[in-house]
């Protein structure tokens, strides 16, 4: 992650120590979605550096409706934010509530809060839509004065935004997901790398990728790992990555055969050094 300017991270930090007891108390007299919206907004405005007049916005309609809360930075719309009250606990109906809103308006990162409870989804527009929890934070267990706990602010901050500190989070957190990791494990040139090393190891035993990935995939690597939705976009991805270097490779090896093919000497043209015939 990028380094945070001292200035941020001061800001950060003493908006944590403000509004600690401000949610707290408003928890303790459970307050409705109106109250929290309003104490959202301030949030928004004191910790995370928006605008409180023109990037943050109450008014955004999606197809007749209106969603919570959206900011925007120099009038484009950066991510929507939607509300509840906060002595809700945040459930899947409202996940999904708040992705169909991101769907709808396609947009890519959506926020679902009552104040305490600040969670991020990165909207991925496939079929069908899906979302994926990239931000986790309790805001009542925040430490004013820790260095991670601020950082995990800053990837909802306006400079966090302007630097793609979000989705610079979100790839690192992909790369090293064990849903990436087992994909990459049983790609064909990590197999490759192993069936090698084997080879080596044991130079008598004819050993196949086929049987590695089978080792691999049956009990090595837990099954949830290469099933399911998050195993298969992982594959996915990874295929896609690979195909591309090899695409680069091949239109690389063809490049280079063309320059030595415009380099050859044609055999019309006689050498520079024959005579020529009288």
């Amino acid at each position: 992650m990028a380094k945070l300017p001292a200035k941020v991270s001061d800001r950060i930090s003493s908006g944590i120590k403000r509004f600690q007891p401000i949610l707290a108390a408003a928890k303790s007299r459970d307050v409705g979605e109106s109250d929290t919206v309003t104490i959202i907004v301030d949030i928004l405005a004191e910790i995370f550096g928006y605008d409180k007049y023109s990037e943050i916005t109450s008014e955004h309609a999606i197809r007749g409706t209106y969603v919570d809360l959206a900011t925007k930075i120099d009038g484009v719309l950066q991510m929507l934010i939607e509300v509840k009250a906060i002595g809700i606990e945040l459930k899947e109906p409202h996940v999904k509530q708040a992705v169909d809103y991101a769907a709808n308006q396609g947009v890519d990162w959506v926020v679902l809060t009552n104040g305490i409870n600040w969670r991020v989804y990165k909207v991925t527009f496939a079929k069908p839509i899906s979302a994926e929890l990239v931000v986790d934070i309790d805001f009542s267990n925040l430490n004013a004065k820790n260095a991670k706990d601020i950082e995990s602010l800053y990837l909802f901050c306006k400079e966090g935004w302007i630097k793609s500190v979000l989705g610079e989070y979100h790839s690192q957190k992909q790369a090293l997901s064990r849903f990436y990791i087992g994909a990459m494990i049983v790609s064909d040139p990590v197999l490759q790398i192993l069936r090698r090393e084997l080879r080596r190891m044991f130079p008598d035993v004819r050993i196949e990728v086929d049987e590695i990935k089978a080792v691999l995939t049956s009990e090595v690597i837990k099954r949830d790992v290469t099933e399911g939705e998050n195993a298969e976009g992982a594959r996915k991805k990874i295929a896609k990555s690979l195909n591309k270097v090899q695409k680069e490779k091949s239109e690389k090896k063809a490049s280079s055969k063309d320059d030595v093919k415009d380099d050859s000497p044609s055999d019309d043209n006689e050498s520079p050094d024959s005579t020529p015939p009288t």
